[in-house]
């Protein structure tokens, strides 16, 4: 039936999946989306007047589903047919009918479903793609209760290749997607390691330089000021950090709206404080253009008089020779240690390999834009920026990409005109990226999935390298070692949740 033959770890998690309502954990790269389509002719087997429903978080991803199904399905096996925004609401609801497997986006069958344009009764398998976002209310979980409420043959398929850290995170997906079983896989799982390929590994330090410290002692004094008045007026208890001073914003906005004076002053505080600590984290991790731009942008809604607080901050001394200090380095054409060591990588990289393709992460738009123009100043290297959609434009005239923008990068990328990507995190989740020589994270990221999904851009049909740019003494080595910390908890977490729910089954036979 398939154009293509599954491997023993996929036909093992197909025989679960076949029975229970099941959550796949596997590395990236290696196969989820076959397990999808053996599962789905099993069903249309099973079930030959019923549908599928595929769902995936993006447009892009959709898309890159259907053309898997397309490439792999024998002609004429089922009617495959795409949901997404651009398809009007009539015209899906006349598609619904004569369709056997759509591939949507969760939320555009979600507001399909309050408005009664069609039910799930006849949906026989229903695939979550990325199921690591099927928490709280996002589109996937409304779908999914739909699902089971409606649905008279159920199936449940969740695909993620990391479903968090966090016991309680894993619980609720589970809990969700209703998972009997799940199937685990890591890059050292006996049946999976033989098709991956070697990825090595390499910490790149930089030091954090004296000038540099000099601005972040001025924007600490500022910061420490600022936790200091929220701690002097008994609002602050215990450590001033972002997350502290987030879940204390929170709070106060709920006490401002009774126009209670103190939350509104608390409040401020919190805004000015966590503004220089975006600053700070700006200085020590991305680029000195970076924060220059922020700490600009702040004077101009000074200028605007749109905050009280704003105001305030950039009037503070340490806020102006902090700035000042910032135009000698760009006036000196210096930036972050971190832009020059990452260019003598690259250029190492050609010389080593010259149709080499890399792929390189960061946080933040500007700072992306930044590594990009640098990195064309080598003859070997045309890299191209590729962020997500939201049309937010900075002085520097960046804005989004369109989704017909990003496919361009992309299938530049796939056919080797342009050879470096610098991406943010619209890189990391599930997009069809051709396979790439090395991936560099520009700063460490904190979360266990998004390193987890930026790692696996690499290394899966041949070898390939993993860099990390990481700043002395700063918060790059904080989350560098919280992100480490995570991953290994992530799996202990996962072999936990798994017991429960085989003691749970153990106990309903027991029972039964």
């Amino acid at each position: 039936m398939l154009n293509i033959e599954p491997r023993d770890y996929q036909k093992a998690i197909l025989e679960t999946a076949k029975e229970n309502n099941t959550l796949v954990v596997l590395p990236t790269g290696i196969g989820k989306t076959l397990i999808a389509l053996m599962l789905s002719i099993e069903r249309l087997k099973k079930y030959p007047l019923e549908k599928i429903l595929i769902l995936a978080p993006t447009k892009p991803l959709v898309e890159q589903h259907l053309e898997s199904f397309k490439k792999e399905l024998p002609e004429l096996f089922a009617d495959l047919q795409i949901f997404t925004g651009a398809v009007p609401a009539n015209k899906r609801k006349e598609i619904w009918q004569t369709a056997e497997i759509i591939f949507s986006t969760p939320q555009c069958v979600a507001n399909d479903l309050k408005k009664y344009l069609y039910d799930l009764k006849n949906v026989s398998l229903l695939v979550i793609d990325e199921a690591h976002r099927c928490l709280k209310n996002y589109d996937y979980t409304k779908v999914v209760e739909f699902y089971k409420r409606q649905s008279e043959n159920q199936k449940i398929l969740g695909l993620t290749a990391s479903p968090g850290s966090e016991k309680k995170q894993v619980e609720e997906i589970c809990k969700h997607l209703a998972v009997d079983e799940m199937e685990v896989r890591t890059r050292e799982s006996p049946d999976v390691k033989p098709y991956l390929q070697e990825r090595e590994f390499e910490k790149i330090e930089v030091p954090f330089p004296t000038e540099f410290m000099e601005i972040r002692e001025l924007l600490k004094k500022l910061y420490d000021s600022k936790v200091f008045q929220l701690k002097k007026r008994k609002l602050l208890f215990g450590p001033g950090n972002k997350i502290t001073l987030l879940k204390l914003q929170k709070k106060l906005a709920f006490q401002a709206k009774g126009r209670n004076y103190m939350a509104m002053i608390g409040m401020s505080l919190c805004a000015q404080a966590i503004k220089i600590s975006h600053a700070i984290e700006l200085l020590e991790t991305q680029t000195i253009s970076g924060v220059n731009e922020y700490m600009k942008g702040l004077m101009k809604q000074a200028e605007q008089k749109k905050s009280k607080g704003v105001q305030t901050l950039v009037k503070s001394p340490e806020f102006n020779a902090a700035f000042v200090n910032l135009t000698h380095l760009i006036a000196k054409k210096i930036e972050h240690p971190k832009i020059e060591e990452l260019k003598v990588y690259i250029e190492t990289e050609f010389k080593e390999k010259k149709n080499s393709k890399i792929m390189i992460f960061s946080q933040f738009r500007e700072t992306a834009t930044t590594i990009a123009k640098k990195l064309n100043e080598i003859p070997e290297a045309n890299a191209k920026v590729f962020i997500g959609q939201a049309k937010r434009t900075t002085s520097k005239g960046i804005t989004g990409l369109s989704q017909k923008e990003q496919k361009k990068v992309i299938d530049e990328f796939r056919e080797g005109a342009t050879n470096i990507i610098c991406a943010t995190s619209i890189g990391e989740e599930g997009l069809d990226i051709p396979e790439v020589n090395a991936v560099y994270f520009y700063e460490p990221v904190p979360s266990a999935i998004r390193k987890i999904q930026r790692a696996g851009r690499t290394a899966r049909l041949m070898p390939g390298k993993l860099y990390i740019l990481i700043t002395k003494n700063t918060r790059d080595e904080i989350y560098h070692y919280s992100s480490a910390a995570k991953e290994k908890k992530m799996y202990k977490t996962i072999e936990s949740v798994q017991k429960e729910i085989k003691n749970r089954e153990k106990t309903l036979v027991d029972f039964k």
